[in-house]
């Protein structure tokens, strides 16, 4: 399976509906506590968490050529939350117009970010000499996903509770499975996998400090493969910065690159 703009879409659809189905189940906690807010605009996605501080869930997927008149409508809204804009652009997509567009508005690129793929064939079986053990997570086990979340990925523990709740409300979505690693019956590792239209997505994962470069992402990734193999999915799909060791994990794994995302903010 070699990269197309087909298939490029494919992958770009696929991260937008991780996001989405995230999101979604976090606006529908009553009152909506973290100030969701999901709006299109032509074929770009955009997505605020007035409570969230932070990229990952403020940010715009999908523009594309053609969407040149709603880049002012996004900045205004995103303006009117106080929150910093931030575009991520591939390069199946978009054209020289619409970049000199952005450019004429402030904007410029930041930072680039590596989309992943690999199509999914029934993984062979190998003796299984690692001391890592691979399980789904229990429903009552979302306090010790949050504290392992925080610590992974050095955020303040204050905020494990809000994890925690934005975590176990995918929990019952058939869409959404999360994964414990451990290594000697020690919890050191989490992943979570998200499936839908054939398409399997590595949505997060983190290892604790004391348990890195002993193998925990590279078998999450496969344990995810596996599952999604057994959901039917036929294509595999992640994110991680560019040269990154999560990269370099996905790519042990057997994915290759699928393109570079320009990461595109407001001068």
């Amino acid at each position: 399976m070699v990269i197309t703009k087909k298939l490029a879409q494919a992958l770009e659809t696929s991260e937008i509906e991780v996001l989405k189905s995230r999101l979604t189940a976090i606006q529908a906690i009553e009152g909506n506590p973290m100030g969701v807010e999901i709006k299109q605009f032509g074929r770009a996605t955009v997505f605020s968490v007035k409570n969230i501080p932070g990229p990952s869930f403020n940010t715009v997927k999908g523009l594309s050529d053609g969407d040149e008149k709603f880049i002012e409508p996004i900045l205004h809204f995103y303006k009117q939350k106080d929150i910093p804009v931030r575009f991520e652009l591939t390069p199946g997509h978009v054209s020289s117009e619409l970049l000199t567009h952005l450019s004429n508005k402030g904007l410029y690129q930041h930072d680039f970010h590596t989309t992943l793929y690999s199509e999914l064939y029934p993984l062979p079986e190998s003796e299984n000499l690692s001391k890592v053990t691979i399980r789904e997570l229990k429903k009552d086990e979302f306090a010790l996903y949050a504290e392992m979340y925080t610590k992974g990925f050095g955020m303040p523990s204050f905020l494990k509770d809000g994890v925690a709740q934005n975590n176990q409300v995918l929990y019952n979505d058939e869409n959404w499975t999360f994964f414990l690693a451990c290594i000697e019956d020690e919890p050191a590792g989490i992943g979570v996998l998200f499936s839908k239209n054939g398409i399997g997505t590595l949505a997060s994962a983190t290892t604790l400090p004391e348990f890195r470069n002993q193998g925990i992402q590279t078998a999450l990734i496969k344990q995810r493969m596996q599952k999604a193999l057994e959901q039917d999915c036929r294509l595999f799909v992640g994110q991680a910065k560019f040269g990154s060791v999560s990269q370099n994990n996905m790519e042990r794994a057997g994915m290759r690159i699928g393109y570079t995302k320009a990461i595109w903010k407001m001068n």
